[in-house]
This record gives C-alpha cells, sequence and structure tokens, in this order.
C-alpha cells in the first residue's frame, strides 16, 4: 500500500477493505491513448437489483496526465468500506475532467426493464459530461446504441479505473439518494439497506405494503402486491 493510500485509509478497517481488494489498472485508457483518444470517460450504473429507488449511472473522465496517486486508489465501489468510497467520492467530484450521473426512477425501470433504464441512466450521463468524451469504457457489454465509440469491459468495475471511478461515483450518489427517500417514505429501512431485498426489508414490506418508488415489476413486490390484490 502506497503511502498516499494509508493516508486515505487511516483507519485499520479502512486499510483492510482496500488490501483486499481488487487492483484495478490503467491499462485500457493506456491503449486508448496510444490510439488517440484523450478525453476517455468510464461508466457504470449502481442500483440493477434493489427492490425501491432508482438506477443510477455514472460517467467520468480522470486527468490521466495527473500525477496523483489517488487514481491508483480506485477500486470498484463494492470491494470498498463506505468511509473509503466517500472520500474516493469527493476526489472524483474535486479533480475529474468531468463527471456526471443520470438518475432513472423506479417507475422507469418497471416501464422499460432494468436493462434498459441501466443503459438509459449510463447514457444521459454521458450526455451531461463537459467537455464531451471522445471514447466510452463502460462496465459490462457496452452501450451499442451510441454513435460515440464505446467498449464494454466484462468486471470493469474491478479491472479499470476509470470505470472504478464511475462505480464509486455512482453508487455514494444513488446511497444519498435513498437516505433522502427514508425521510419522504419512513419506515421501511432505505437509509440503511438502500432499498436491497435485505430480511428486514422484506419484513417491512409484509407490514406495510409496497411505497411510491418500491419496482413493481420485481417478483418479490409483484407477489405482494397480487396477495393484496385477491
Amino acid at each position: 500500500m502506497t503511502p498516499d493510500l494509508r493516508r486515505l485509509a487511516s483507519r485499520s478497517h479502512d486499510s483492510l477493505w482496500l488490501s483486499m481488494a481488487v487492483v484495478s489498472t490503467l491499462i485500457e485508457e493506456m491503449i486508448l491513448r496510444a490510439q488517440g483518444y484523450r478525453l476517455i470517460a468510464g461508466v457504470d450504473e449502481a442500483g440493477r437489483g434493489p427492490l425501491a429507488g432508482p438506477v443510477v449511472a455514472a460517467a467520468v473522465i480522470l486527468p490521466l496526465d495527473s500525477p496523483a496517486l489517488w487514481l491508483h486508489m480506485m477500486r470498484d465501489s463494492k470491494q470498498l468500506a463506505p468511509a473509503v468510497r466517500v472520500r474516493l467520492y469527493c476526489k472524483v467530484v474535486e479533480h475529474a475532467v468531468a463527471s456526471a450521473t443520470g438518475v432513472v426512477s423506479s417507475a422507469e425501470v418497471d416501464s422499460l426493464g432494468i436493462g434498459e433504464a441501466s443503459r438509459l441512466a449510463m447514457r444521459l450521463a454521458v450526455e451531461r459530461l463537459k467537455p464531451a468524451p471522445d471514447f466510452l469504457l463502460v462496465d459490462g457489454y457496452g452501450l451499442p446504441s451510441l454513435t460515440l465509440p464505446n467498449k464494454g469491459v466484462i468486471k470493469g468495475d474491478e479491472l479499470c479505473i476509470s470505470i472504478a471511478a464511475a462505480s464509486i461515483l455512482a453508487k455514494v450518489t444513488r446511497d444519498r439518494l435513498m437516505i433522502e427517500l427514508d425521510q419522504q417514505y419512513p419506515g421501511y429501512g432505505f437509509a440503511q439497506h438502500k432499498g436491497y431485498g435485505t430480511a428486514t426489508h422484506i419484513q417491512c414490506l409484509r407490514e406495510l405494503g409496497p411505497c411510491a418508488i418500491h419496482r413493481r415489476s420485481f417478483a418479490p413486490v409483484a407477489a405482494m402486491l397480487h396477495d393484496q390484490a385477491r
């Protein structure tokens, strides 16, 4: 672990989380830079699996000409302790060449399906980048509907620094939205489980029934609505 990384992970449990995380690299970005691309954006989403709340995507153009060591601290957001994730989020927001998010509501998830809703969130994030990117590195299978050159990277949030940065921005943004929604829809525990299908969330669903931000197309919610209608 580098000295800068040790300073960022100032608590012992943060250091443990970072040391266990898969190391992301700049290999994909360096290949593209050798081909002449300069504004390379990583793209990822958060919130495919929850039973409630929006899906959020982020797009990030990192300052690849910068010698900043924090670039090499980027990891898949799921591999980071929450405190480390928030500190890296702040680094991205402050120092990225450009960053943006796209939010697609639970109602749109029900209307479009989670796959298309995730791709829409990604497209919204990319469209909001200023300056505009000249190439996209996308977690998963890419965005074939875009005319902008792009490449899907399987497990890109683990392997590619730009995508890892996008995963952090998307995750922290969505977590904060769910904390706000917890105030609007109290009793479900959204601030804690962020809409995922935990035992506590399922129990709250049984007791209170679905609220406005629950995804009616997702099986556990659909089953409860079906039971209520009988």
